[in-house]
């Protein structure tokens, strides 16, 4: 099923939401851990909602509630990175990071399809890397922020590889509900370890303030429960290279938002239009530098079989 522009609006919405998660969790007073806890569990609660009023199935087979739940474990490992390098760090830093996703995607889903590494695919990706580094090309002090937001985008190429499987028979739904579980599960386990070596007196801190919560239900409600429900669904039109290539324009709607609401006046200068000149030229081009690639092997694929 060829995607329609409808489903590139949805995409450009989700990418524009999940920009808006960086604001909203620099709102947010709770440490990373706690924070993405508590998202995982309001997310999972939300889903149930969501599924029994629209009497979505809740079965999965075993083995796909088993590879789901795991798949979580990536999730959690994914947002606690993600938030924890913006604490580090900064909110831009967090998200050149995460941008490494479409590299990541290139080089690993070859692997999982038996496939050779796509020249076209990792060029781009490279590209679009060039572009963000451009973009913070005064920010390397931030070494140990961008390292922890470089596994951010091996967190999110890897889970969106496996969504992008498990999709063509669970469905969006189930996936959405069984992963938050899990993510929730993971970061549930890691809490007493954590509270030992990490946390000032061995004391947990989950007193969130009135902004928190209300910061905490728009990321789980809108930018979590609709978003991933919807980005997998994507899926199963549209390729996983090009879902992760447009996520690519997260970090400009973020970096957009944040001089919105915390005034970083500072992006926009000459290295922030250069940056975004490449990373969209990157997008646009994507489609027809992969329609030209593959041409040779579609028109083989009109010709008459020899073996007729």
């Amino acid at each position: 099923m060829k995607p329609t522009p409808a489903d590139y609006f949805k995409l450009h919405l989700i990418v524009f939401l999940w920009g808006f998660t960086a604001i909203l969790g620099k709102f947010v007073t709770l440490p990373a851990l706690e924070m993405v806890f508590l998202r995982t569990v309001l997310a999972a609660a939300g889903m149930v909602v969501v599924m029994a009023i629209f009497e979505h199935s809740f079965r999965v087979t075993q083995q796909d509630l088993i590879k789901i739940l795991l798949t979580g474990s990536i999730v959690a490992f994914h947002w606690l990175t993600f938030f924890e390098s913006a604490r580090i760090a900064n909110v831009s830093v967090s998200l050149i990071g995460l941008a490494t996703a479409a590299l990541w995607t290139a080089l690993i889903e070859p692997f999982t399809n038996g496939k050779s590494i796509n020249p076209v695919e990792v060029l781009l990706g490279s590209i679009v890397i060039a572009g963000l580094a451009i973009i913070l090309s005064f920010n390397f002090q931030y070494k140990l922020g961008l390292a922890v937001a470089v596994a951010s985008g091996l967190g999110t190429a890897l889970f969106s590889i496996i969504n992008a499987r498990l999709v063509k028979r669970v469905s969006p739904h189930a996936i959405t509900l069984y992963e938050m579980i899990g993510a929730a599960i993971t970061i549930a386990l890691m809490l007493p370890f954590y509270k030992i070596y990490f946390t000032e007196n061995n004391q947990l801190h989950f007193e969130a303030t009135l902004l928190d919560w209300v910061c905490i239900a728009i990321l789980e409600w809108v930018c979590v429960v609709y978003t991933f429900t919807e980005g997998v669904n994507l899926m199963k039109r549209i390729s996983v290279f090009l879902f992760q290539l447009t996520l690519n324009l997260e970090p400009l709607y973020g970096m957009v938002l944040a001089i919105i609401f915390f005034k970083e006046h500072r992006e926009m200068n000459f290295n922030f239009y250069a940056g975004s000149a490449i990373i969209l030229s990157a997008v646009l081009f994507y489609p027809f530098l992969k329609k030209k690639a593959n041409k040779p092997e579609a028109i083989q694929e009109l010709l008459p079989n020899e073996k007729g």
